[in-house]
């Protein structure tokens, strides 16, 4: 199936809105009301316990050619070896670590783009604690600070008044834009409308969006473009109703601006655009970046730009994009819960993290519970180490590395991951694991922990077309000292490969691998079709200098 390529811009080619009486964007509850909302919390991270290191100059051993008759178990250690934190340690993230802020005060209700005007480049701009309405996307300069000491929150929503009953709902005239296209894909295809960009939050809570005045009910909202009004199903009298409004926060081609300790939410981001989009040689550091429509933090031709110890969650589309964005690192972050407004969980931009014709480090970060791929590489991306990472109970692939090369997956915990029950979700080997490999070449995967997750390792050969380099071929890849557990469902590890992409000999190698199974007779294992014991699995040239455990 081919995956759309990553657009930095956010528009596109513009479709007629389809209104569909049905609701299609599941509630979701902010983690703290409206007031309380306004301070930037704390959540747990990891960062790794090692300096991530660079794929090995020589291949593992050589597979053996004659493969023993017989799998024998090796003895079971005393102590079980942890399947959850093998590889990282525990940190923290977010606006409480920003430390201090010194330079220009930016009051509530002051434009900072006034201000940020005024000054010359290098200036450090302090918000000021409280609530800061965005109405204008602030553009630094080269080498300037946006800061705060004090969780100050900048929000791009409008306050909703001037409520009136209207047969069963409440309505707000004038606050919508003109109608806009269609851009994105939905989890749901027939209703599509999470290209819609603005949300409504009532008291801090992130409210449903349905596609008709008909479908409005308790919790939801309705926009109507073409009469510029938003009706509730609730009674709105005595709560805080906001709408998100401005489309970015922060944004510039400028070089070396640093972005810390604010927190940035309610931007109302076209799909595939950021509410924070960073340029080269940024420094974005312990914000916290919540509840925006599509992306949270954009990377665009951001090379060598740093992203450390920041929360992103709760964003509709995906946490953190990376676009055409070299020597990029992120680290120890929590990108947790994204995918909000409902986009296409398994196979669209949604989820944790998606990177497309960059490259660099992603290490030492908490990736959970989004609604898509914990952390996906895909189209062109080239030098990416992923490593030292714990990402647990994504809906789709722990980890998917697709039509690129040149990668290191190493050292990271991945467990609970692939159980979406969305469109292109699915358990077989086609439909990904814990660890993806697709149609990618130069790759090692080595010495992580893989346990719980719809499948353990796939890899798959598919007829993908042709990149920068060539053909897109899954070749030379070698998957080494993991441990790998499957002992439910039905968990498997192995190769797939289309009519059209089918892999030569010794391109995919097994080796030095441990594997906790339910039983050493379940076929755990498949081969381009065929189910596997671990004997046959060994019988076939994988992994013969591995071992196997009944858990």
């Amino acid at each position: 199936m081919l995956r759309k390529l990553w657009f930095a811009a956010a528009g596109v080619a513009a479709l007629a809105v389809v209104a569909v009486a049905v609701p299609v964007i599941a509630h979701q509850k902010n983690a703290t009301t409206a007031a309380k909302s306004r301070a930037a919390g704390e959540q747990t991270s990891v960062q790794p316990s090692q300096t991530p290191s660079k794929a090995p100059s020589t291949p593992p051993a050589a597979v053996s050619s004659k493969p023993p008759s017989i799998v024998t178990p090796t003895k079971k250690p005393t102590k079980k070896p942890s399947t959850s934190t093998d590889h990282v340690t525990v940190s923290v993230a977010g606006p409480a670590f920003a430390g201090s802020c010194h330079g220009v005060v930016i009051k509530p209700g002051q434009n900072p783009q006034s201000l940020v005007n005024a000054k010359p480049a290098g200036t450090t701009f302090c918000f000021a604690a409280g609530l800061h309405r965005i109405s204008q996307t602030i553009r630094p300069k080269a080498n300037t600070t946006l800061a705060s000491a004090t969780h100050a929150v900048l929000t791009g929503s409008v306050p909703l008044t001037g409520w009136s009953k209207s047969g069963a709902t409440w309505v707000a005239r004038g606050a919508l834009p003109a109608a806009y296209g269609m851009s994105g894909q939905c989890e749901d295809n027939k209703a599509n409308i999470c290209h819609l960009r603005e949300q409504v939050f009532v008291d801090g809570d992130h409210l449903t969006r349905v596609a008709s005045l008909a479908a409005v009910k308790a919790g939801t909202f309705y926009a109507d473009y073409g009469a510029n009004a938003i009706y509730l199903g609730s009674n709105p009298a005595g709560h805080a109703v906001e709408m998100s409004k401005t489309a970015t926060a922060i944004e510039s081609g400028a070089t070396g601006v640093v972005v810390r300790g604010l927190t940035i939410e309610h931007f109302a981001s076209a799909p595939q655009a950021g509410a924070l989009v960073a340029g080269p040689d940024w420094r974005i550091t312990a914000n916290d970046v919540r509840w925006n429509h599509a992306v949270g933090v954009m990377l665009v031709k951001a090379n060598n730009t740093r992203v450390d110890r920041n929360l992103i969650r709760n964003n509709g589309q995906l946490g953190l994009g990376q676009y055409n964005s070299a020597a990029a690192t992120v680290t120890r972050n929590v990108i947790s819960s994204n995918n909000t407004d409902g986009f296409w969980i398994a196979d669209w931009e949604s989820g944790g993290i998606k990177s497309t014709r960059s490259s660099g480090t992603v290490s030492g970060n908490l990736i959970k519970n989004n609604l898509g791929i914990g952390m996906w590489a895909d189209v062109a991306d080239d030098g990416r180490t992923i490593s030292a990472n714990k990402i647990t109970g994504n809906a789709a692939d722990g980890i998917r590395y697709e039509i690129s090369r040149n990668g290191v997956i190493e050292n990271n915990t991945i467990t609970g991951n692939g159980f979406g029950t969305g469109r292109g979700s699915g358990t077989s080997l086609w439909d990904g694991g814990g660890i993806n490999v697709n149609t990618s070449s130069n790759v090692t995967v080595r010495n992580n922990v893989v346990s719980g997750n719809v499948n353990g390792v796939t890899i798959q050969s598919r007829t993908r077309g042709s990149g920068p380099w060539g053909t897109y071929l899954l070749r030379n890849i070698k998957v080494t000292g993991n441990t790998i557990k499957m002992t439910g469902g039905s968990q498997s590890t192995g190769m797939v490969q289309n009519s059209g992409a089918k892999v030569p000999a010794g391109q995919v190698v097994f080796s030095g691998n441990r594997y906790l199974l339910d039983g050493l007779a379940a076929q755990r294992f498949a081969r381009f079709g065929t189910k596997l014991t671990a004997a046959g699995w060994r019988q076939a040239g994988l992994d013969t200098a591995g071992s196997f455990d009944a858990d």
